[in-house]
């Protein structure tokens, strides 16, 4: 049995390459952009994710929804690729308070 990544989790790249970019150094001027662009492209995914998901419900109460298990399945991915994002924003800022606490 094996288990497939989540649609939101199966695109991000790994840790060696940022938008399928190589390795950058922190002297290389458009490692930010890459940065930036890769995390716009997946805050999208998660708001298509979201708009899926509720299509899908409206669909699902209407009674023009077949099968359950499509709402449901996309329900649950939209909510498990929030929690990822809100988790990603919380260490982000708590990484950005411990930098402006350091003393040079």
């Amino acid at each position: 049995m094996s288990i497939q990544a989540i649609g939101a989790l199966g695109g991000l790249p790994g840790p060696g390459a940022v938008g399928g970019a190589t390795a950058t150094t922190p002297t290389d001027p458009t490692s930010g952009a890459v940065f930036g662009g890769t995390l716009a492209g997946q805050v999208d995914h998660l708001q298509a994710m979201q708009s899926t998901a509720d299509g899908l419900a409206v669909k699902a109460v209407t009674g023009d929804l077949n099968d359950i298990h499509d709402y449901t399945i996309a329900a649950s991915e939209a909510s498990v690729a929030m929690e990822l994002t809100s988790a990603l924003r919380n260490k982000a800022i708590e990484a950005f308070t411990e930098i402006m606490r350091m003393q040079a």
